[in-house]
This record gives structure tokens, C-alpha cells and sequence, in this order.
């Protein structure tokens, strides 16, 4: 085996002799080569590969959207903690420092077979400025789209001027408000909680969201409040938004972006790296369909170099990767590319998502920076250059339009299917006109050739030895100048199989 190139010694035919081919002879050549690979010893899974897999998924109709909770309180009364307690998973990030929350954040629950979404949002302050201020209004915009208000009160310091500012916004807002007085973790507690009935919402809910006590009666009480259905739902298509998640170094501008396109302040946007902790989910509209935009916390330079919610922030943008469909990689293109910039890409290819490379700030950039960035691409970015790439500024909104097409590029091609007729008629005629070199007296050969799934496009080649690292990029890269599949990774594996003994 060789890491090195594997560089065709001539110019082929391929693409003019295949143009000429009809179905039927690609069939034809398809069962001739199917019929010579029964002469091989196939495992039991193999048989499941060669007959395909089903084309078309299904996707559910959305004809309905749950309820939506707003979570709100002062600065480090536990509501993250209260929010993982009630979805039953450890997913908003917490942290024992007051301000880890900084973006309204929905997750979804359930509670006795009923589902609800729960909006987790930053503290919220009266008067501040800057990025608490920016905090503050996320959570208020978050109670104006909500059906009910979970009003988080720290039972073991009792009512604050912050909290009796925040019963001024939400006696204003008018929606069905449960006060919870959390941290009661005992008997002496509920004492404590009592002297919150001067809010002025009834009964204050004593629960320990860090211990569960409690939370069953107050879901029990909150469930009395809320409608069977949403009354800010979004339209949505019948197969549900497409997932775009944006990933980046931090202050690379993923928020402004998102900001840009929801046409709102959706998330929270600030000079300091690193404002987003939480995964941000959003519902735009563009170009009359309807997007799911992921906007996740900045990915640092090594996930060992994080400490505390920057830590628990990285392994939640990998998790939003993972749920989304199609990345788009901002790069600040007024900066270097550095090391950090490649290691996320990697990280997007590793999940398998399709790509779109969105270089941010381009407005900053004069003529010499752009001859360097085009140099830094050609040298660095060599590896992804199948994916889209488009120039914008996030901030200005220039050249945002061009971001839709690129996504529906790379998700066409992230769904690609190449009939097994004509794969197998592709792989002949390049094989034929390049075959692989002599390995130790060796030379593998290709028997067959299928596509065994979408979403990415992954290709299962049965052959008779093992195939170089080298020519496999080769095949890869004809693969995409015949067929196309621009912004989506490929995967190729082998499946070396020996003659049947007789």
C-alpha cells in the first residue's frame, strides 16, 4: 500500500464513450459484471448491498406544533438546571456562574404523553447595557412567543428588586405565569418559598432542580396552562425545514449571520469570542421556504483547552452537527486561514454533512488580502474544493441572497443517487483506460460497484485485492467531474472478496 497520487499516464475517453451508451447496454454490462462477482465467497451482508437500498424517505407531515414554555428569571437561579431537569437530559449548558445562558434556547419535552417546547434564555436585568442588556431582550422576546411563563425564583434569597422588575415585564406580556421557587432542597426551604406569594402569581412551586424534588407537581400545574397546541406556530413544509448548522471559530460572525437572515436581533451578538454557548435554533423564511438555522458556540482550538461551559458548548456543537443536515463553515476572510479553521472543516466532514464555505468580512478586505486568501485556499482548502463557496458580510447582509442556492446545491448532491447500471458502466470504462498498478506481482481488480446509501453518498466497491489510497482519491475525483456532487463529501469503501473454491 501506497500514500502516494495516483497521476493517469494519458488522457481518457470516458466521459464521450459513456455519453454514447444507452440504458440497456449499461444494464447489460451491469449483470455481466454481478454475474462474474457469484464466482466470489460473498458474506451474508453482501447480498443486502447489492440489491440498493430504498431511494425515497419518509418524512412525517407537520400539522402540529407544540406549546411553547418560556423559562425567565434573574441571573443564576437554575434555570438551565431546571430546563435539563425537565427534558431529562443534560443538554442546556450550566455552569455555577451567574450568565452561562445567553440566547432564548428551545429544546423539546414531554410530561404524561403531552409535548411541550422549552425556551431556556439568559438572565434577565433591569437596565443594563452591552451584552447583558442584548441578554435581557432575548428573554423578553422569548416570552413574547410563548403560550406560558415558568418564573424562576431563587427560594433561599428570597424576592429581589430584579425580581419584582421582572414581574413588571411579565404582568405587561399577559401570559399565564407558574412562579417556581427553586433550590428548595428541603423541609426548612418551603418556608422560604412561601414568602414568595408577594409576587403576586399565586402559589409559589418549591423544587430542587438540581434534586428533582418537586418538579413532577410543578410539570403537573403547568400543564393546566397550556394549550393543546401553539399559538405562534411557524408554516412549515411537509418534510419539515431543511437543518443548516452554522459552525466556526468564535467572533467569526455566525451570529450576525443568522441575525442577517431572521431580518431580528435572534441571538445574541457581541465583540467578545465566544457569546453563544448554547446551540441556537431559528425558522427562517428564504426565497418561500422555510430553513431551520442552527447557530452553535465557537469551536476552539482543542476541545482539552475549554474549561467549563466553553467545554460543555463544544461537545453541543458537534451534537448540533450531527443533527443538522448541511454546515455552513464561516471564515473570516479579512484573517489568515488558520489551523483551526481546517480543523473544523475536518470536523464537518467526519460528521458526513454537505459543506458550504461562506468566507464572512469580505467587505474588509483590499487587493492584497485577497491574492493572499486566494493562495491560502488553493493551499489549505485544496481538500474541500468540491464545495461551494461564497464571499458575504454578515453583518451588512451583502451577497446573502447567493447563500440559498449553495445550499440547495450541496443538499441535492448530499442526496444523490447514481443508478447501479450506470456506476458500474463508469467504473469499467475508467478502469479500463487506467487500471491500478502492480502491487508485488498483484494487480487488484474492480468486480462491482454500487451506491449503498445517500446522505452522504457512500460507494461499495468488491474487488479482488486492496485498492490504494491513491487511486481511490482518483476514482473519487472522476466520480465528481461526471456526476457532479458539488458540496457533499464521498465516501468509498472496498469489500475484497476471493474466488470460490471449487
Amino acid at each position: 500500500m501506497t500514500e502516494e497520487e495516483y497521476i493517469p499516464s494519458s488522457a481518457d475517453t470516458v466521459d464521450e464513450d459513456l455519453a454514447q451508451m444507452t440504458d440497456e447496454e449499461h444494464q447489460a454490462r451491469t449483470q455481466a459484471y454481478l454475474a462474474g462477482l457469484q464466482q466470489y465467497e460473498l458474506e451474508d451482508d453482501d447480498q443486502q448491498i447489492l440489491e440498493g437500498f430504498e431511494e425515497a424517505e419518509s418524512f412525517a407531515e407537520l400539522d402540529f406544533v407544540p406549546p411553547v414554555v418560556a423559562v425567565v428569571g434573574r441571573p443564576n437561579v437554575g434555570k438551565s438546571t431546571l430546563v435539563n431537569r425537565i427534558i431529562g437530559r443534560r443538554q442546556a449548558v450550566v455552569e455555577d456562574v451567574p450568565g452561562v445562558t445567553r440566547d432564548r434556547v428551545f429544546y423539546e419535552a414531554e410530561w404524561n404523553g403531552r409535548p411541550f417546547t422549552v425556551a431556556d434564555t439568559g438572565g434577565w436585568e433591569y437596565g443594563v447595557k452591552g451584552l447583558a442588556g442584548k441578554v435581557a431582550e432575548q428573554a423578553e422576546r422569548a416570552v413574547q412567543r410563548a403560550d406560558a411563563v415558568l418564573f424562576v425564583v431563587d427560594a433561599t434569597v428570597g424576592i429581589t428588586a430584579t425580581d419584582e422588575a421582572i414581574v413588571t415585564m411579565l404582568r405587561k406580556a399577559n401570559k399565564p405565569i407558574t412562579l417556581v421557587a427553586n433550590k428548595a432542597d428541603g423541609q426548612s426551604h418551603e418556608a422560604d418559598a412561601a414568602m414568595l406569594w408577594g409576587l403576586g402569581f399565586g402559589y409559589p412551586w418549591p423544587v430542587s432542580a438540581l434534586h428533582g424534588r418537586g418538579t413532577a407537581d410543578l410539570l403537573d400545574a403547568l400543564l393546566e396552562e397550556l394549550p393543546e397546541e401553539s399559538a405562534y406556530k411557524d408554516v412549515l413544509t411537509a418534510r419539515g425545514p431543511r437543518r443548516v448548522a452554522l459552525v466556526g471559530r468564535p467572533n467569526v460572525g455566525k451570529s450576525s449571520l443568522l441575525n442577517s437572515l431572521a431580518g431580528s436581533a435572534r441571538a445574541v451578538v457581541d465583540d467578545t469570542a465566544g457569546t453563544t454557548r448554547d446551540p441556537v435554533d431559528e425558522l427562517i423564511e428564504l426565497d418561500g421556504d422555510i430553513w431551520e438555522f442552527i447557530d452553535t458556540a465557537g469551536i476552539r482550538r482543542r476541545q482539552h483547552m475549554a474549561s467549563g461551559s466553553d467545554y460543555y458548548a463544544s461537545l453541543r456543537t458537534r451534537a448540533a452537527l450531527e443533527r443538522a443536515e448541511v454546515a455552513v463553515v464561516l471564515l473570516e476572510a479579512s484573517q489568515p486561514l488558520s489551523e483551526q479553521d481546517v480543523r473544523i472543516i475536518q470536523i464537518v466532514l467526519d460528521t458526513g454533512r454537505a459543506l458550504v464555505l461562506a468566507f464572512n468580512k469580505w467587505d474588509l478586505l483590499d487587493e492584497d488580502r485577497r491574492l493572499d486568501l486566494e493562495r491560502e485556499v488553493d493551499l489549505d482548502l485544496q481538500h474541500v474544493s468540491w464545495a461551494p463557496r461564497i464571499n458575504i458580510s454578515a453583518k451588512t447582509g451583502w451577497h446573502k441572497n447567493r447563500l440559498v442556492p449553495a445550499l440547495e446545491t450541496s443538499l441535492d448532491s448530499w442526496e444523490t443517487r447514481i443508478p447501479t447500471g450506470k456506476l458500474n458502466s463508469f467504473i469499467g470504462e475508467l478502469v479500463a483506460a487506467h487500471p491500478h498498478p502492480v502491487r508485488g506481482g498483484k494487480q487488484p481488480r474492480i468486480l462491482f460497484a454500487t451506491q449503498s446509501s445517500t446522505r452522504p453518498p457512500k460507494f461499495v466497491l468488491f474487488t479482488t485485492g486492496f485498492l490504494d489510497p491513491g487511486y481511490r482519491r482518483f476514482i473519487i475525483n472522476r466520480l465528481r467531474q461526471y456526476f457532479g456532487f458539488e458540496g457533499s463529501p464521498i465516501e468509498l469503501t472496498m469489500r475484497v472478496r476471493e474466488r470460490r473454491k471449487r
